[in-house]
């Protein structure tokens, strides 16, 4: 097995933050349901959560018969990661390096390479495994952190339920209804090696019972370093937009439609 060069992604400096904004701007009522502070929330509380991976409906954590973890919203607020693969690294069990400034390698129970094949990952229920290189292009799956409900992570074998990638594990990125993200919110920020990066999303809603979002993300970001200090000679930029639209058919059916570009 080739041996991954973690060591390739080293970043010059401690991310030392040349300055950072966050605004949030109210343009529309606000119908989002404040997340309450899990760290006072009772341990009888926690496994009472709700999760819907392992057995593919709705189900309590402490009902679930696998090794599963759960990264809330709260639990990225707090860590500062502005990328899937960061947030990653928040779950025990999973094996997070980063190559340069864009890859990534990400798998669990070992067996790490850029295209791990042994590791299902979904978005909102859809797989994002590429067929054709047998992995996950982690530099584009992207999304508004704000936007993200969850990250459930399952250590140990799905493939019963998720087919034959989902050998060493399942990790599924569940973002917010578009109904919990109405208004308008606004970030940027800028430091030495993430040079700069601005997201905007607005949401309102189509009658009583359809509400939609739009977002659009940019970053650029600094070379990483190498081993002996030289420039790696990785920067890059991407941009990305998208939108999603519910609307509630009936009190047990909801119908979602979204899409995502980038370039």
């Amino acid at each position: 097995m080739k041996p991954i060069p973690l060591n390739r992604g080293r970043r010059k400096s401690r991310w030392l933050t040349a300055g950072l904004s966050s605004a949030s701007l109210s343009l529309a009522a606000l119908t989002a349901i404040a997340q309450p502070d899990l760290t006072e929330v009772p341990i009888e509380a926690l496994v009472q959560m709700q999760i819907t991976t392992v057995a593919r409906k709705a189900e309590k954590l402490s009902q679930s018969p696998a090794a599963v973890s759960v990264i809330t919203q709260d639990d990225i607020r707090r860590s500062g990661a502005t990328s899937i693969p960061e947030a990653l690294r928040l779950a025990p069990g999973l094996d997070v390096a980063r190559l340069d400034s864009s890859d990534w390698a990400i798998s669990a129970r070992g067996f790490n390479d850029v295209f791990a094949n042994k590791l299902l990952v979904l978005q909102d229920g859809r797989s994002i495994y590429t067929p054709l290189f047998s992995g996950v292009f982690w530099d584009v799956q992207g999304a508004m952190m704000e936007d993200i409900d969850r990250i459930e992570v399952i250590r140990g074998p799905g493939a019963a339920l998720w087919g034959a990638n989902a050998v060493n594990g399942v990790i599924n990125i569940i973002s917010k209804s578009a109904k919990e993200t109405q208004g308008t919110l606004i970030t940027a920020g800028g430091g030495t090696e993430e040079r700069g990066f601005a997201s905007i999303r607005y949401g309102d809603k189509l009658g009583d019972h359809a509400f939609f979002r739009v977002y659009g993300t940019y970053f650029n970001r600094d070379d990483s370093a190498l081993p002996n200090g030289q420039d790696a000679d990785d920067s890059w930029q991407l941009g990305r937009w998208g939108f999603r639209l519910d609307w509630d058919v009936s009190d047990q059916d909801l119908l979602t439609l979204q899409g995502d570009a980038y370039r």
